[in-house]
C-alpha cells in the first residue's frame, strides 16, 4: 500500500454516454449533503437494481469510486453472473431469450463497468486488490460507494448486508491512525431523489466482529428511517421482481 492510487479519469466517448443518460435518466436530486464528513468516507445505501450504480455514476458528487462485483467487467464471467443475478427470477420458458441477449449485451456492459468510477471486488484472494485500491483512493481524498445487500431480505426497505466491507476501515486505521466514517443513503428512484443520512464512525478498540454488526445494523437501520421520512412510494428492491410487487416506503396500519 505504499503507492497511492491515482484519480481515474474517463474517455471522451465514456463521458459523452453520461451526458446523454443524464438527459433521459432525468436528474436526481441529493439531500442531505451537509452530512458529508470533512474526509473521505464510506457510503452505503440500497442497491435499487440498475438504479443505484446509474445514479451513483451520475449525479453523486465526486470525487467518488464506487465498488462493483468483478464479474461484470470480466468478459469470461460476465454470461453467468448475468444469467443467475440478472435473469435468475425469469421463467425458464424464456430463458433462451435472456441467453441470447446476454451474449449480445456482454461486450458492452463491461467496457460500461469498466468505464464508470468502479473499484472491482474479487471473493478470493484477490480481494485485497479491492482494498488496497480503495485505501489508496481514501487517502487521496475519494470517496467510497458501497451497494452491500445480499440476497436476504432485512425489512420492506433494505435486504441483510454483506459485512466484510466494514474491515476496510480496520485496515485505513492501521495504516492512517484515523477513523473513517461509514454514511448511510437511501436512494427512491420514483422521486429521483437520494437522501444521505448522518455518518457513525468506526471504533478501532472495538473487535471487528463486533464493529461489524454495530455498524451494519446503524446502516440497515438509518437507511429504513431515511426512506420511511419521504412521501408515500414505491420502494424499488433489491431483488430484480415485477414492479406491481414492490413494496411501499410506509406500513399502513
Amino acid at each position: 500500500m505504499n503507492t497511492p492510487v491515482k484519480n481515474k479519469k474517463q474517455a471522451a466517448s465514456f463521458r459523452l454516454l453520461k451526458l446523454v443518460v443524464k438527459l433521459f435518466y432525468g436528474k436526481r436530486k441529493c439531500i442531505g449533503l451537509e452530512n458529508f464528513p470533512k474526509d473521505a468516507a464510506i457510503f452505503v445505501g440500497n442497491h435499487a437494481q440498475i438504479h443505484g450504480p446509474i445514479t451513483m455514476e451520475c449525479f453523486f458528487p465526486d470525487p467518488k469510486m464506487v465498488w462493483c462485483e468483478s464479474r461484470v467487467i470480466d468478459k469470461k464471467e460476465f454470461y453467468d453472473y448475468a444469467m443467475a443475478d440478472f435473469w435468475g427470477h425469469k421463467s425458464p420458458k424464456i430463458k433462451w431469450f435472456f441467453s441470447l441477449l446476454t451474449k449480445m449485451i456482454t461486450p458492452l456492459f463491461t467496457w460500461l463497468f469498466r468505464s464508470a468510477f468502479t473499484v472491482p471486488v474479487y471473493r478470493d484472494m484477490r480481494v485485497r486488490h479491492t482494498f488496497r485500491e480503495s485505501i489508496g483512493h481514501l487517502q487521496n481524498g475519494t470517496n467510497i460507494v458501497i451497494f452491500a445487500e445480499k440476497h436476504q431480505p432485512y425489512n420492506h426497505i433494505v435486504n441483510e448486508f454483506q459485512d466484510g466491507f466494514v474491515d476496510l476501515a480496520a485496515l485505513y486505521y492501521r495504516r492512517t491512525g484515523k477513523c473513517l466514517c461509514f454514511v448511510p443513503f437511501y436512494h427512491a428512484p420514483t422521486l429521483k431523489k437520494v437522501v444521505i443520512g448522518k455518518p457513525i464512525p468506526f471504533e478501532p478498540e472495538h473487535p471487528i466482529e463486533e464493529e461489524r454488526t454495530r455498524i451494519c445494523d446503524y446502516l440497515k437501520n438509518e437507511i429504513t428511517t431515511l426512506a420511511e421520512g419521504l412521501p408515500v412510494h414505491k420502494v424499488t428492491p433489491y431483488e430484480n421482481i415485477k414492479r406491481k410487487y414492490y413494496p411501499k416506503n410506509k406500513i399502513s396500519g
